[in-house]
């Protein structure tokens, strides 16, 4: 298969220093859904994800439980790994910066830098939020003096000697770059942050810590002194996970990336990272999608402030309501809460969603044609060849809009709801058995034909639809039961 029919996409690797929550839920189910999309288009897609496991919040909550951090990161990472199956995810690829490749593919990229000059040591005193695992500067800060995302943690003040990167000789070719690029970034809003940001000056950022403050790293090559800063090293897993540096082949095939991240993420994924690449002598990544922040009645939610909803209690909540507990999760991650903006989302707004858009919308909507088509046709429908998908579904699931998206195929939903109230087949059958039969016939076309647009959002949903109109048959149960 040509380069070109090659889809690479990732997610930010979560850290391990607490169970999965929903934000990062989010984040992977877009991620899958536009991996399934493209799956598709006859695209073959190389699907990562993974864990970052080094780095002080590691090994503070490590020491914390009196364990090692590998001990430690080996639990949690499991965890992680188990999304895939809870989630119902089509990932490909599954990392760990602990990984032996990894590990050996941060310490080449290092070397790489070093050798373009982009590296030298200096000492030097910043306030440094170990939340972040990032440097603050004191525009950054609250009217407190403390981090605005993790407000609940005091600043360290650090002053050693380390690493540094030259960011600051990046700033015109990263400028250069998104003038080039103008949907590098998406949202076009936060690309104007970033740009802004970088137009403002950027200061070279340190690359290590000391080994006797902060031992779990990544060593720093040539120094045992030292380990390399946790984004420094996480970041090449984006390389690493396709076969860079030693199988150039495989990462020629893949590279450049697609990435979804946060919003707080932006900075190091579309500006340290990408000058990163340039130090090295690679190609920049493809796309940086952004992700707002889930709120939680007007709250951000954070593993921090301790106010998460975890994607296990939603799913745990919807089992024995409906066979596809997962599809609910995802059906609120990606059609309740915006593709760009912050969204709010609590536990009762995950009900009445369900409700309304699940139960009263997809699950009736397929009783009412599946008992119409079984009851009044001798046979199942042919399926006809799959209609080109609409070009307003197109156009926003190619922006990464999976909001919209996945509106558009419930607005057809509820167009074909008023269909059948409009042309009453259920009543036509009875005066007219032939032209019944026709609108009965093309309902439920139009059912299979919706159902294929739920494909990339709600896989199981999809294929429950289908296999009944296929075998015609009704629900064995209700697809969304009512809840108790």
């Amino acid at each position: 298969m040509s380069k070109d029919k090659h889809f690479y996409i990732t997610t930010t690797l979560p850290y391990v220093n607490a169970d999965p929550h929903v934000g990062f839920a989010m984040e992977i189910i877009r991620a899958d859904a536009v991996a399934r999309w493209r799956r598709l288009q006859g695209d073959e897609v190389f699907f990562n994800t993974g864990t970052d496991e080094h780095g002080a919040k590691i090994q503070e909550a490590a020491t914390k439980e009196g364990i090692a951090p590998q001990v430690y990161t080996d639990r949690l990472a499991l965890k992680f790994r188990e999304l895939k199956e809870l989630l119902n995810l089509s990932v490909d690829n599954f990392i760990r910066t602990t990984d032996a490749h990894h590990v050996m593919a941060a310490q080449e990229f290092w070397r790489r830098c070093d050798a373009n000059g982009d590296i030298y040591k200096k000492f030097y005193k910043i306030k440094y939020c170990v939340g972040c695992e990032l440097e603050k500067t004191e525009s950054e800060l609250d009217e407190h003096g403390r981090c605005p995302i993790h407000p609940n943690r005091e600043l360290e003040i650090r002053e050693e000697e380390n690493y540094f990167f030259r960011w600051s000789k990046y700033q015109q070719p990263l400028l250069d770059f998104y003038a080039a690029h103008p949907d590098f970034v998406i949202p076009d809003f936060r690309f104007n942050e970033m740009k802004a940001f970088v137009e403002r000056g950027l200061e070279d950022f340190s690359i290590s810590r000391l080994k006797s403050k902060m031992p779990w790293g990544v060593a720093v090559p040539g120094d045992d002194e030292h380990v390399m800063y946790v984004w420094f090293d996480a970041l090449v897993n984006y390389i690493s996970a396709i076969g860079w540096p030693d199988d150039m082949t495989r990462f020629d095939s893949w590279w450049p990336v697609v990435q979804y991240c946060g919003k707080d993420n932006n900075r190091q994924q579309s500006a340290m990272w990408q000058a990163m690449l340039m130090s090295a002598k690679l190609p920049p990544s493809k796309h940086i999608v952004i992700n707002g922040f889930i709120m939680s009645g007007g709250q951000k939610m954070s593993k921090s402030l301790g106010n998460v909803i975890s994607p296990v209690d939603i799913i745990e909540a919807f089992k024995g309501v409906t066979p596809f507990p997962e599809d609910v999760l995802r059906f609120v991650l990606l059609h309740d809460l915006p593709s760009f903006e912050d969204g709010d989302l609590t536990m009762e707004s995950v009900k009445a969603s369900y409700v309304a858009n699940l139960q009263n919308g997809i699950g009736n909507l397929t009783s009412r044609i599946m008992k119409m088509a079984t009851t009044h046709l001798s046979c199942p429908i042919e399926i006809l060849k799959s209609s080109p998908f609409p070009d307003e579904f197109i156009f926003a699931i190619e922006k990464f809009d999976i909001k919209r998206a996945l509106e558009f195929v419930m607005s057809e939903i509820k167009a074909l709801d008023l269909e059948i109230q409009h042309k009453e087949p259920f009543k036509v059958i009875k005066t007219d058995p032939e032209k019944g039969k026709v609108l009965i016939e093309e309902l439920t076309r139009r059912l299979y034909a919706t159902s294929h647009l739920l494909s990339p959002f709600l896989p199981r949903t999809n294929e429950e639809i289908k296999r009944l109109i296929r075998e015609h048959k009704m629900p064995e149960q209700p697809l969304f039961n009512r809840l108790p």
